[in-house]
C-alpha cells in the first residue's frame, strides 16, 4: 500500500438503490486510489432491477465491503413505542425522545458496537457517511474513543433535532452538502457553518447517450404520442399522485390528445397510484414500469420529465434529463430549484400546486419551440457546471485536508 494513503470506511445505512447510490459509485470509480484506501460498510446488500447487488458493484470496483446484518424490530420494542405514542400524545417532544430511547436500545447500540469494532480493527482514519445525519447517528457514536475523523455527505434535505445537531457539531469534521440549499438548511438548524461545505452532484458529460426511439416504440408511442415521464421510488415523498392529478386536468382539457405518462419506479405507493389513475379514467394512458436500471433510456424516450417531490438533495435524475436534452418540470423545493431556473432551464411549480403543474404540461405540449429552447439552455448549464470531475475533485479536496488523528472533538 502506498505510504500516506488515508484509510476510509464508507458507511451507508440505506435500504434501496437510488440516486445517492449511483453518485457514491461514480465517486468510487474515479477517486484517487494512490491517496485514498477505501472500504465500505453497508447494512443491506440491496439490488437493482437487473439483480446486480451493491456487493457485486463494489467487487467490480475492487472495493472491500462489510455487511452488518440488521435484525427485525422485537415485539417488546414495537409495543413499548405504541404505549409511548398513546400515553404521551399530549407532548410531541417527550414522545419522540422516548421512542428514540427504545430504538437506541434494540437497533442503534448494537450497530455502534459493530461499527466501532470495524473502525478499531481496520485503524481507519476517516468514517465517511453517505446519508443525512439522522440516518447515521450510530456512526457518530461509533467513533468515540477512537482517532477516527467523521465526514458526512448529506445528500438530501436533512431532518434534524437539537440532539443530532449537537452530535454533529461535537464530532463531525466536515459536512458535505450536495447543494447550497441543503447546506443552508443544515446551518439554519444549528450545524456549525465552519464545518459545512457544498460539493454539487455531478454527471459524466462525456458518456455515450442512449437513443430513446426504440423504447418509445416498445411503449407503444408513435410520432404523434406525447410522453410525460417520471422516475423515482413510489413513496409519498416523491408525490407521483400530484403528477397524475395534473394530467387528469390535462386529459380533460385535451380529450383528443395522444399522450402517455410513464412512471418508472417501485414502492409502497403503487397500488394507490394505480387506483387514482383508474378513478380518473386515465389508467389506459399511465404505464407503471416498476424499477428499471436503464433509467437514462427512459429519459431519452420522454418528451417532458416531471419531478414533483416534497424534498430532494440535488436530483441526479434532473442532471441526466438535461444532459439528454429533455425538458424538466420540477417542484420548487430544496435541490430541484437550484438546478432549474424557471423559464430558462426548465419550469418550476410550488409543491402541491396541481393547477400550475397542469399549466406547465399544457404549455410544453403546445409549444415545441419553447421545449427545444429550454432543453438547449439546460444542457449547456449541466455541461458547464455539473461535470463528474468537479464533483470528485471537490470530495477529494475535503478528504485530503484531513490528517490521521485529526479528530474533530
Amino acid at each position: 500500500m502506498p505510504q500516506g494513503r488515508l484509510k476510509i470506511l464508507l458507511l451507508d445505512s440505506g435500504k434501496e438503490w437510488g440516486g445517492g447510490t449511483n453518485s457514491m459509485l461514480e465517486l468510487l470509480k474515479r477517486i484517487d486510489r494512490e491517496k485514498f484506501d477505501i472500504s465500505c460498510c453497508f447494512y443491506h446488500n440491496y439490488a437493482r432491477e437487473n439483480h446486480e447487488t451493491i456487493g457485486d458493484a463494489l467487487a467490480a470496483l475492487d472495493v472491500p465491503v462489510f455487511f452488518i446484518p440488521q435484525v427485525a424490530q422485537p415485539a417488546w420494542a414495537k409495543w413499548t413505542k405504541e404505549i409511548f405514542r398513546t400515553l404521551l400524545f399530549f407532548n410531541k417532544k417527550i414522545r419522540l425522545v422516548s421512542i428514540y430511547a427504545v430504538d437506541k436500545l434494540w437497533r442503534i447500540n448494537p450497530n455502534i458496537l459493530k461499527i466501532n469494532s470495524l473502525l478499531a480493527m481496520g485503524q481507519y482514519d476517516i468514517l465517511y457517511m453517505n446519508n443525512q445525519p439522522s440516518s447515521n447517528v450510530e456512526g457518530y457514536y461509533s467513533t468515540l474513543g477512537l482517532p477516527t475523523t467523521v465526514v458526512q455527505h448529506c445528500r438530501i434535505e436533512p431532518l434534524l433535532n437539537r440532539q443530532i445537531v449537537n452530535l454533529v457539531n461535537d464530532l463531525c469534521h466536515a459536512m458535505i452538502s450536495v447543494s447550497s440549499d441543503v447546506q443552508a438548511k443544515l446551518i439554519q438548524t444549528g450545524v456549525s457553518r465552519d464545518i459545512c461545505y457544498t460539493v454539487a452532484n455531478g454527471i459524466d458529460i462525456h458518456q455515450p447517450l442512449p437513443d430513446g426511439q426504440p423504447l418509445r416504440q416498445a411503449l407503444g408511442a408513435d410520432d404523434r404520442t406525447f410522453l410525460f415521464g417520471s422516475i423515482g421510488a413510489l413513496i409519498s415523498r416523491k408525490s407521483h399522485h400530484h403528477i397524475i392529478q395534473a394530467l387528469h386536468l390535462f386529459n380533460q382539457a385535451f380529450p383528443e390528445a395522444c399522450w402517455k405518462l410513464i412512471i418508472v419506479g417501485a414502492g409502497p405507493e403503487q397500488q394507490k397510484l394505480v387506483k387514482m389513475a383508474a378513478d380518473y379514467h386515465i389508467l389506459d394512458k399511465v404505464v407503471f414500469t416498476g424499477f428499471k436500471s436503464n433509467a437514462m433510456e427512459y429519459l431519452a424516450a420522454f418528451d417532458v420529465f416531471i419531478l414533483a417531490s416534497h424534498s430532494e438533495g440535488l436530483p441526479r435524475v434532473i442532471l441526466e434529463a438535461m444532459l439528454l436534452n429533455r425538458v424538466v418540470i420540477g417542484s420548487q423545493v430544496t435541490g430541484t430549484k437550484e438546478l432549474i431556473q424557471h423559464g430558462q432551464t426548465g419550469l418550476l411549480f410550488a409543491y402541491g400546486d396541481i393547477r400550475t403543474l397542469f399549466e406547465h404540461c399544457k404549455t410544453l405540449y403546445l409549444d415545441e419551440q419553447f421545449r427545444h429552447q429550454l432543453a438547449q439552455q439546460a444542457n449547456h448549464m449541466v455541461k458547464s457546471h455539473y461535470s463528474i470531475d468537479k464533483y470528485v475533485h471537490g470530495v477529494e479536496t475535503i478528504l485530503s485536508s484531513i490528517r490521521p488523528g485529526d479528530h474533530h472533538a
